[in-house]
């Protein structure tokens, strides 16, 4: 699975102060960790960078590349700075993201075309957020026709089904997993990623390393390809390159059979019980590892 660190991100009050600074330090050290910790990408949100877009674009990859030579996933609306970012780093890039409405796609598939870059295809669409797994999988369909009509491979398109925080919309936390099961079945040659720690966010602090993992872990036995993590959890990455196999094993039995708590250790129940929650089979509340 391909990792693409999140951690550079000017929601992060550190960044965004370095950002605004134009100080490097911030920015080179998350660079260097998550590198170190085992990311294949790095993620570089700027946002909508309305002000001095281009110049920030250049000034950020180039403060990344003085540390680091990783791949980069540029994360912005200001199509101009991505329009920068794309000269710099060429083919090895991902555009995150592209929305699967009409305007945004015939701005932004002639990019990937001259580029021959990759791409996040995000399936929200012009009517929002979709319902549920058969609404994620219409708009796929729609978006890869679009894509051959480009004529660009499929394989450069990283499909995000849109990830939601279980604490808020947990039918939309099953609806993405449901969506998985039927992916490499309708889009064998496209890629799929998503942004991991939505599904969290408004949990204890303390669940949401549990849940990231839980819920990235079952979408990667449907096949998800890669996911936009928090390069700073090693247990995450440590069972995604497979140095915890007797987790991954038993998060993918809960998903199939009730597994007996009983003899389990407390860390085993605990990602037994996550996975319950995540399949919808029990309530979310904040206390549920204690239920």
């Amino acid at each position: 699975m391909v990792l693409i660190g999140e951690n550079i991100n000017i929601m992060n009050k550190q960044v965004k102060e370095s950002i605004q600074k134009r100080r490097k330090e911030t920015i080179q050290k998350i660079a260097i960790e998550s590198e170190r910790n085992g990311s294949d990408y790095l993620d570089l949100n700027i946002g909508p960078a309305r002000k001095e877009g281009p110049s920030l674009m250049e000034w950020i990859i180039e403060t990344v590349r003085e540390v680091s030579h990783l791949p980069l996933c540029l994360d912005t609306t200001n199509i101009e700075a991505l329009k920068v970012g794309l000269e710099m780093e060429g083919e090895t890039a991902i555009i995150n993201s592209i929305q699967a409405v009409e305007e945004r796609m015939e701005q932004m598939l002639p990019l990937v075309k001259k580029y021959n870059c990759k791409f996040i295809a995000l399936l929200l669409g012009k009517e929002g957020m979709p319902r549920d797994e058969n609404e994620r999988g219409a708009i796929a369909a729609n978006f890869l026709a679009k894509i051959e009509e480009y004529e660009i491979p499929p394989s450069s398109a990283f499909f995000d089904p849109i990830v939601l925080p279980v604490r808020f919309q947990q039918e939309q936390v099953v609806a993405t997993l449901e969506f998985m099961k039927m992916f490499r079945e309708l889009f064998p040659d496209c890629n799929s990623t998503c942004g991991l720690s939505n599904v969290s966010n408004g949990a204890l602090n303390s669940l949401r390393g549990l849940i990231n993992r839980t819920y990235l872990v079952m979408l990667w036995k449907y096949g998800m390809t890669s996911a936009i993590i928090d390069a700073q959890d090693m247990e995450l990455i440590s069972i995604i390159r497979g140095e915890r196999e007797n987790i991954k094993d038993l998060i993918w039995k809960a998903m199939e059979e009730e597994v007996d708590l009983s003899g389990l250790s407390e860390e085993e129940r605990n990602y037994v019980k996550t996975v319950y929650i995540l399949q919808g089979k029990s309530i979310y509340s904040d206390s549920y590892l204690k239920l």
